[in-house]
């Protein structure tokens, strides 16, 4: 089943299809004045909230989201609590220099950490688990970048975090034929996302927060010393603005500077049908930890609470970042489907239930970044890569800080506000992204040539 709503909009999720009711917010029906408006209900939106009124209670802050919470990024991604930054640890050594590496892993850690509080804090019912990851190799070539990755994380002063494991070692926890060695990391989670930034949402409404679902924002203007947006059916006039729609940004009018930061990236996921006891028994797999390939065009695999086997990336596409209409993503779920086959030839023909995807925010620098547009009066976050269920929850505490203009740890860290590479307008940065995409998938396959399909 592809659980499509209709042709324009993306597939449910499975993550969505395991909470049966939805209760919709009303949309914005009239002219209001708040202290503090914030574009996008996901994770960095509603943390970004409960953040903010945690510290200033009296504040007016109203969170207006498209759609519903948890019809974006945060409520159908793999759910993986993890401390990945941006691409690689590699790039971001190569891009921005040693100690901002450090300060980057330390962020991400932090991130994770944060996650994992807020869940035992508030008692979040999002299935969450503390199993760590482990990243594969296929490959003599992968298992040598694995083993520069060890080495890299040596001279951060992380190396506590890891061990690498043979492929014997990896072979007694995850019976897989193709895993030639892994990297286990132990400070890393998985949780069902959608259940999560609805959890999310109650918080923040707890706090006062008072959010509005199906109330997509048509223009932002600034009007002296206001911020006006404007909807079908009302407009808010804000102090502040938060701008945390992420790979959605391209949509945004009357604040151009958006529009240019990033490119949404389409990327898919399949859940196969409930394994049975035996067929785990045939792949092992028991300590739950979730799985990650050392692919530059990753896989990303992980049990459910429900049985099932969750396959998720591979090769990407490429929507309209002004439409944001879905794409067809046929040929990419066929290609996780066999992966899986690959993978596990016990599964090779094991039934699939749910297929979907939805977009993540790339830009050219592959770095996340908090920026201001013109004045610290907007602030806008972009460019997780996949990897933000840890990082944009921290970046809700990040931006609150800089709203409420605390001087922080956090609001020092480095990618607020930096000076990002801008991507050209229309198919130019869509065609240069497409070109990283695309050497990104060459590497893949040198590093993979020798193996068996």
């Amino acid at each position: 089943m592809t659980n499509h709503k209709n042709k324009n909009k993306p597939a449910v999720s499975f993550w969505e299809s395991e909470q049966t009711t939805l209760f919709m917010d009303e949309k914005l029906n009239e002219n209001i004045c708040v202290d503090v408006a914030i574009i996008g209900g996901g994770f960095t939106g509603l943390s970004t909230a409960r953040e903010i009124l945690k510290d200033q209670p009296s504040l007016r802050v109203v969170v207006l989201e498209a759609d519903y919470v948890g019809y974006g990024a945060s409520g159908r991604n793999g759910g993986f609590n993890m401390t990945l930054f941006g691409l690689e640890p590699e790039i971001t050594l190569l891009r921005w220099g040693k100690q901002r590496t450090i300060e980057a892993q330390e962020y991400t850690i932090k991130a994770v950490n944060y996650v994992r509080d807020l869940v035992d804090e508030y008692k979040i019912e999002s299935n969450y688990e503390h199993p760590g990851m482990v990243r594969v190799a296929y490959s003599d070539a992968q298992l040598k970048r694995l083993e520069g990755s060890v080495e890299l994380f040596e001279k951060l002063g992380v190396a506590n975090q890891y061990e690498l494991q043979s492929q014997d070692e990896i072979q007694q926890s995850v019976h897989s034929p193709k895993f030639r060695a892994g990297l286990y990391e132990k400070n890393s989670g998985i949780l069902n996302p959608y259940k999560h930034v609805r959890e999310l949402k109650r918080i923040a409404e707890e706090c006062g927060a008072k959010i509005y679902e199906n109330t997509p924002v048509i223009e932002v203007k600034r009007l002296g010393d206001k911020v006006t947006l404007k909807t079908k059916s009302g407009t808010v006039s804000a102090s502040k603005l938060v701008i945390a729609v992420n790979a959605w940004s391209g949509k945004i009018e009357g604040l151009p500077k958006i529009k240019n930061r990033q490119i949404p990236i389409w990327t898919s996921q399949v859940v196969t049908e409930p394994l049975s006891d035996e067929q785990w028994h045939e792949i092992g797999w028991m300590q739950r930890q979730s799985i990650e390939d050392n692919r530059q065009l990753i896989h990303y695999f992980r049990r459910t609470v429900c049985g099932r086997f969750t396959m998720g990336g591979g090769n990407v596409g490429f929507p309209n970042k002004y439409s944001m209409t879905e794409i067809d993503t046929t040929k990419v779920w066929q290609g996780l489907t066999d992966h899986i086959g690959w993978l596990f030839p016990s599964l090779k023909n094991v039934g699939i239930d749910y297929r979907w995807g939805g977009p993540v925010s790339v830009n050219l620098d592959m770095t996340p970044e908090i920026g201001f547009i013109d004045d610290e009066r907007i602030i806008y976050s972009t460019g997780c890569i996949g990897h933000g269920v840890s990082l944009t929850q921290l970046n809700g505490r990040t931006i609150a800080d800089l709203v409420l203009e605390k001087k922080t740890e956090l609001t020092d860290f480095w990618i607020i506000n930096r000076k990002a590479i801008p991507c050209p307008p229309g198919m130019m940065g869509t065609g240069i992204v497409r070109a990283i995409a695309g050497g990104l998938k060459l590497w893949d396959k040198v590093e993979e040539r020798k193996l068996e399909k």
